[in-house]
């Protein structure tokens, strides 16, 4: 025998302790690569691999998903996702408050994204389905729902598509000239009617822009308001949906202000408003829509 070969029972006990080795080693690597992330809610999401089968229940969330190049990914969404056209082929699932429980469940998701007031919250975690909520109020909120969309979803485009953002922002800004930046606006979201408050994405894309919001600090994101306080406000320039036009001039006191008066109203079509109104990664297209009402109404 040759003095530097083992003896076989030696040899055995070798292989099984590097078995058992390379076994622990697999598992190590596999139990760091799972991805952990925290959802607005502050609750812990862990899975073992990035979501293959993913739906959204909200069009932002929706978007954002697909700018960061992964809609293969998606299997449903919400009624009001509808860009890009892409997403036409896919089961609708309700909104926030009436989702398709049943026809999540039978889609087999591996990850639900959720508005983080959705009802359907508790139901889809005791069904064992993982959910990851998101509270996407300010421009910054959404960069950090792109950061951590990337990390579910495992793509690395979060930076880029950020980037793009704030490229957009910063040219329509700049195609606006000091006397436009200097005017008073009044956003109206909804005709209850809701405003878009400055501490909102909208809010926040009008200071970015250099104008003047009516709507002050202290009224919240979107608060709804008393029409006396735009009548009070005389805003100059005054922003909202076509479908709120034909009130606008009939609420008590709405004639005198100058913005109706002179005839300085911004009526966006339903796809600038979706535009408009959607946290996500059309934020830069939202601003350049919100100069160009700006640059049309207001003279240079």
């Amino acid at each position: 025998m040759n003095r530097t070969q083992l003896p076989k029972n030696k040899r055995l006990k070798i292989a099984s302790m590097l078995c058992i080795v390379v076994y622990f080693s697999v598992f190590s690597i596999e139990a760091f690569a799972s991805i952990l992330v925290k959802d607005d809610r502050g609750v812990e999401l862990r899975l073992n691999a990035p979501a293959q089968r993913v739906i959204s229940m909200l069009p932002s969330l929706t978007e954002s998903v697909c700018a960061l190049g992964k809609c293969s990914v998606l299997v449903g969404v919400d009624r009001f996702s509808n860009w890009p056209k892409a997403l036409d082929r896919l089961p609708r699932l309700g909104g926030i408050a009436d989702a398709n429980l049943e026809g999540i469940v039978r889609l087999k998701p591996d990850l639900v994204l959720l508005e983080k007031s959705s009802p359907i919250i508790l139901r889809l975690q005791a069904l064992g389905i993982p959910v990851m909520a998101f509270d996407v109020q300010s421009i910054a909120d959404v960069q950090r729902s792109l950061r951590k969309l990337d990390t579910v979803l495992g793509s690395t485009e979060s930076g880029a598509v950020w980037d793009r953002i704030q490229l957009d922002i910063a040219r329509a800004s700049r195609n606006l000239t000091p006397s436009q930046k200097g005017i008073q606006v009044y956003f109206e979201v909804n005709p209850a009617p809701f405003a878009a408050g400055k501490t909102s994405f909208i809010g926040e894309l009008l200071e970015r822009l250099g104008v003047q919001n009516i709507v002050t600090e202290k009224m919240g994101a979107f608060p709804k308001i008393n029409p006396e306080f735009v009548v009070q406000s005389k805003p100059a320039l005054i922003m909202t949906s076509e479908s709120s036009a034909a009130q606008l001039a009939q609420r008590p006191g709405w004639k005198s202000i100058p913005a109706i008066k002179d005839g300085r109203v911004c009526l966006f079509n339903a796809s600038d408003a979706d535009v408009l109104v959607r946290p996500g990664p059309r934020v830069g297209e939202a601003a350049s829509i919100i100069g160009q009402c700006i640059a049309r109404t207001i003279p240079k």
